[in-house]
């Protein structure tokens, strides 16, 4: 399990080196899926020549995943009973074209582990872009699910599930990058 040693957990803003920070209640449930998810990149990576597809187990993972962040939210977002009818539908919906993109992400990180070490400026520049079409489809979809959820929701409360997925998104983007080692130039 990996840990995020600067999170304190007291349940207040309060202000830690690098700025304010606020922790949100399963901040904790947060790195627990941060953690799964570099077991599962790490399973990818060093299974990467030897599979086609993910395994069955992987594919639990991935659902066990799924599962914990929905628990996430909703511990999170103190939804009415009304509001939860209508919210988790596009929740849902929204989540799988997420997956889509994360699976398009693990892939990217597959190729990269696959070629760390022969690195072509045709790979890196492969890699870089789509890289960055991911990140602009991550983009489009966050753009195109805000009026759903405005639909469904006050403004506050869609403001909030658009943090809680930032602070998830965030925790699991630096544990990537702390896993992820840069290019070497000297090749």
């Amino acid at each position: 399990m990996i840990v995020i040693a600067s999170v304190e957990f007291a349940g207040k803003l309060r202000y830690m080196k690098g700025g304010y920070k606020m922790k949100i209640r399963g901040l904790g449930k947060i790195v627990t899926v941060a953690g799964v998810c570099l077991v599962m990149v790490a399973t990818i990576c060093s299974f990467a020549a030897a599979q086609e597809k993910p395994s069955d187990d992987m594919q639990a993972l991935f659902k066990e995943i799924k599962t914990d962040k929905k628990a996430l939210v909703a511990e999170n977002m103190q939804l009415t009973e009304a509001e939860a009818k209508k919210f988790w539908p596009i929740y849902d919906r929204y989540q799988d074209e997420l997956f889509i993109l994360r699976m398009r992400s693990l892939k990217l990180i597959e190729d990269y582990s696959k070629n760390y070490e022969s690195m072509t400026n045709d790979m890196a520049k492969r890699l870089l872009d789509e890289y960055l079409t991911i990140e602009k489809l991550r983009e489009k979809v966050r753009e195109a699910y805000l009026p759903k959820f405005r639909k469904v929701l006050p403004e506050i409360k869609v403001a909030r599930y658009y943090q809680i997925e930032n602070k998830i998104s965030a925790v699991v983007n630096y544990q990537l990058a702390t896993q992820i080692p840069l290019l070497k130039t000297n090749q």
